[in-house]
Order: structure tokens, then sequence, then C-alpha cells
């Protein structure tokens, strides 16, 4: 156990803690059981008990935002000197955690099938009025890992509170910038004026880094690097290099560009530049992508570098290495992930992506 509750502590006198799930920048992060709903929750509660009336004001924001790709606020609750949050419990992992462990980027059908949910999730809040400010893998829940039965925005809640640590960390220099959480992880996906013009943040903001997500999650790279080294470069906002292999395969290029080309659109220094949540949602639905739900195997041969099977649980799935995405084609023994469809004589792989040997974060 972790954070400053302990298991089976009542909160508010309905909400009994379960358990501990994990903590951020802001905040520490718990199941409970909601005694009058009969329902599980999540229930979140700040760090920094200076920022508890300010914690109140943003779960009122939070909670005009209604939406399936928003997890949703349900309740706010003062218990002593304590605020917590009360949230739609989502039965997954960050997005870091669920699609880049075990493979440093996405093929573009998943990278698409992200943006598509991001955009509506983010354009639900713009049309509530609400900017998110700290939108980054952390704040993106999955549920279903590569098959994606659910993608969630969350922490809409706790945003403007990040989004003030942030300036204030900005503010103090490389030491104050390097001594956050906050700041490090949200660097990656800032926008240039969320870092330059912390009082000009609005809706492009968020656009922004949803684009610099997508980036990442296409291209195994954030845009512009990690740590304080990104400032410069995301000020700069140059076009970020690309890796080869988005293009080699005739198969996947076409969508890999259109993905690509949108999440530049995204991330254009001028705010009025970027697409608004509206349109970003209009172009993730004109990508043609599919919805395939996703399987993981064992490549069992690999014949004249041409074609080959894998090994599921059920029959074994061919599959032809046009079929393959990333810069490296799997041999026989690593794992892949892929879709399967029935086809002559026997299911079929695509796309196919070799997966890491070990499920490291």
């Amino acid at each position: 156990m972790s954070g400053t509750l302990g298991i089976g502590q009542i909160i508010g006198g309905r909400y009994r803690v379960v358990r501990y799930i994990d903590e951020g920048g802001m905040q520490f992060v718990y199941e409970a059981y909601d005694s009058l709903m009969e329902r599980v929750v999540a229930l979140k509660t700040p760090k920094n008990r200076s920022s508890t009336k300010r914690f109140r004001r943003s779960a009122i924001v939070a909670a005009r935002v209604n939406h399936p790709s928003v997890a949703k606020t349900l309740d706010y609750v003062r218990d002593g000197d304590e605020r917590f949050l009360i949230e739609e419990l989502v039965e997954g992992e960050d997005l870091s955690k669920a699609l880049l462990r075990r493979t440093p980027f996405l093929d573009p059908y998943l990278a698409a099938r992200v943006f598509h949910h991001l955009a509506k999730g983010v354009a639900a809040a713009h049309h509530a009025g609400v900017i998110h400010r700290d939108l980054k893998p952390s704040n993106v829940m999955v549920v279903g890992d590569y098959s994606l039965e659910a993608v969630k925005v969350t922490d809409f809640g706790i945003a403007k509170l990040a989004q003030e640590e942030i300036d204030e960390a900005v503010a103090g220099g490389d030491t104050s910038l390097s001594m956050s959480q906050t700041a490090v992880g949200a660097l990656p996906y800032m926008a240039p004026e969320a870092i330059d013009s912390p009082e000009l943040v609005s809706y492009p903001a968020d656009i922004w880094s949803i684009g610099a997500m997508i980036f990442h999650l296409l291209t195994g790279s954030t845009p512009y690097g990690t740590g304080l080294r990104a400032v410069k470069s995301i000020l700069a906002a140059e076009i970020p290099p690309v890796p080869t292999f988005l293009s080699r395969n005739p198969q996947f290029s076409a969508l890999s560009k259109n993905v690509l080309d949108l999440a530049l659109k995204c991330m254009q220094k001028d705010p009025l530049a970027r697409p608004s949540a509206d349109q970003l949602v209009q172009s993730c639905g004109d990508l043609y992508y599919n919805s395939s739900p996703r399987a993981v195997g064992v490549v069992k041969r690999v014949d004249y570098n041409k074609y080959g099977f894998i090994r599921t649980d059920g029959e074994d799935v061919f599959f032809h290495v046009d079929s393959c995405y990333g810069p490296e084609l799997p041999q026989a023994g690593d794992e892949v992930l892929f879709s399967s469809y029935e086809g002559g004589g026997a299911y079929r792989a695509y796309p196919v992506v070799k997966l890491s040997s070990t499920d490291g974060a």
C-alpha cells in the first residue's frame, strides 16, 4: 500500500478504499467501493494540501464533460482536511503501459484509432468549455490493450493544477523544471505557447498535445525528445525527423502518411493554424482505419523470407512478409501482434508487428 490512505478506510461515509492503484505528479489514485450506489470507483486525492481549493474548482469544471472517450467525474468529497475526486474506474492501463510496453510504436491502423478516440474526447471537453492543459500518455487510459475496447482521457479534474505547477517550474528555470515530475512528464507533449506564454494557453494547446502523442505512437519517438532538451526544439517547432520504415512498405505507407500529416498539422507553431477539435474528429473519421481485435502469437516458421505461419491457441494463421509493419521482419520464435481474417484454406494475418522479447516498460 502506498499513499496516505489505508485499505478499508471509509471516505465521506460511503467510499471504502479497496486498494492503491498508482500515483502521478499531482495525486494518489485508489480503487474504492461506493456503498451508496453499489459500484467500484476511482478515488483521487491531491498530494499537496495547498492545492485543495483549486482541486475542488477543477473537479466542478471536469464534471461538465460527459463523453464515452472521457473518464466521468462522479463526485467530489470533503472529509476533514482532505479532498477527494471520485471518477469512473477505468479497468485498464495508461497509454504507455498498455500500448508501448512491447513495441515502441503502433501500426498506422492502431494509431489512427487512438487518434480518433482522443480527438472525440477532447472535442467533447472543448464543447463544454474545458481545456485539459496536461494531455500526455499517463492521462489516457486504455481498456483491452491492443484491441482498444475503450480509450478514455482522464484527469480533467487536476489538469489546471498540473498547468500551474508546470508554469511555476518553467518560471523557476532548469533546476525547477528538472525537480518537477509533472513538468518533466508533460514536456514532450507541451505546445510552444504552454512553455513560452502559459497565460495564452487555450484550446489549440490540447490539439498540439494530441498531435505529439500520435507522432510518438506512430514513429516510436517523441517529436522533440524528452526532458529539458526538448524545450528549445518545441519552441522552434520545426518538422521533426521521421523514421524510414513508415514509408517503406506500400501496404502501410499511405495511411502512415495521412496519420503523420494530420499529427503534424496539430503541431503547427501558430495555434490558429491548428485544426479545431471538431475538425480533427472529422479528419480522423476520414482515415479509413480498421477496428479488428488484435491477438498475440508466435511465428512458427518463415519460408523463403516471403511467408510463414503464426502459432496461436487455435489454428495456425498464415502471413506474408508484405503484411509486416516496422523496421524488422519477424523470424521463427518471435512473438507478434496481429489481426486475422478468413482466407483461402487458412486465416490470414494483417497487419503483423514484431513484439519485444521482454515485457518491460
